[in-house]
């Protein structure tokens, strides 16, 4: 009796799906371990040789730390690029959630699922929670080994400003990881999700402010930022890390993602409801 109540449960489909994708990660020690040794050598080799304070010149009259400061809110570019990192890590992990069920309908396991009471809705939440979840994880290692290497955190910075930043990351991984399994609900090809894949992932990563600060790019890039999710992302994790919060502006941004993230789930749920066909 209490597994025919499960089945009527739709909580129990989602959880099942969202348990099995998360067991093909954690159970693959080498999936995880080239997951996060990507953004460390971001992190070390690019933060660190990035000593955009040392080319500014040491001359009296000329405060190098003043200049950093007014340009990137922080003294130190390797914190500044640390805390974007974190963008850098979800949108790369989300992007593949798209894979996942293009890889579930080649190998016909999507079709087998298709053919059960499990909502169609639920079946593409799964693939959502997975890549919320494993971005949350990654993002908690990353940041564990950036105050390691000498992240300076700002003066409104306490542990549970982590709660914050783990919000962010669960409200703008929602939505991208929303974004590309919609992308991906009617492929059958690995290709066309690969060259989806490239053809988003840069100009979502350099078109915000996660590696360099919005105000110096050219005119005619600063509007694609202002309506870039990872901009509000990346600007609400600083606020929190390496800043004195705007409060304002740290609501706007969550607001931001908020709407993004419950936009585009509405838009890939609908997307299910038509197109996950067998």
């Amino acid at each position: 009796m209490a597994q025919n109540k499960n089945s009527r449960n739709p909580l129990h489909g989602l959880w099942a799906l969202t348990n099995r994708e998360l067991k093909k990660w954690y159970k693959n020690p080498y999936l995880l371990f080239l997951s996060i040794i990507q953004p460390l050598i971001w992190m070390g080799l690019f933060g660190r040789t990035m000593n955009i304070g040392a080319l500014i010149p040491n001359i009296p009259g000329f405060d190098a730390g003043a200049i950093m400061q007014q340009t990137f809110g922080t003294s130190d570019y390797f914190s500044y690029m640390s805390v974007g990192i974190v963008s850098f890590v979800t949108l790369f992990t989300t992007m593949f959630s798209g894979m996942s069920i293009v890889w579930d309908r080649r190998l016909g396991f999507l079709n087998k699922v298709l053919s059960t009471p499990v909502a169609r809705g639920s079946i593409l939440m799964s693939k959502v929670f997975n890549a919320v979840i494993r971005s949350i994880i990654q993002v908690s290692i990353v940041l564990g080994f950036a105050f390691v290497l000498g992240l300076k955190v700002g003066p409104d910075f306490t542990p549970l400003s982590l709660l914050g930043v783990f919000a962010a990351v669960f409200l703008i991984g929602i939505g991208l990881s929303s974004i590309f399994i919609a992308i991906a609900i009617r492929s059958t090809r690995i290709e066309t999700q690969m060259a989806v894949m490239n053809l988003l992932n840069l100009p979502l990563l350099f078109a915000s402010n996660a590696l360099f600060p919005t105000a110096l790019m050219p005119d005619w890039l600063q509007p694609v930022t202002k309506i870039n999710p990872i901009t509000y992302a990346t600007d609400a994790t600083r606020q929190l890390i390496l800043y004195t919060i705007d409060m304002q502006q740290l609501m706007f941004d969550f607001l931001f993602l908020g709407v993004f993230a419950a936009v585009f789930t509405t838009v890939g749920i609908l997307l299910s409801w038509r197109y996950l066909t067998r």
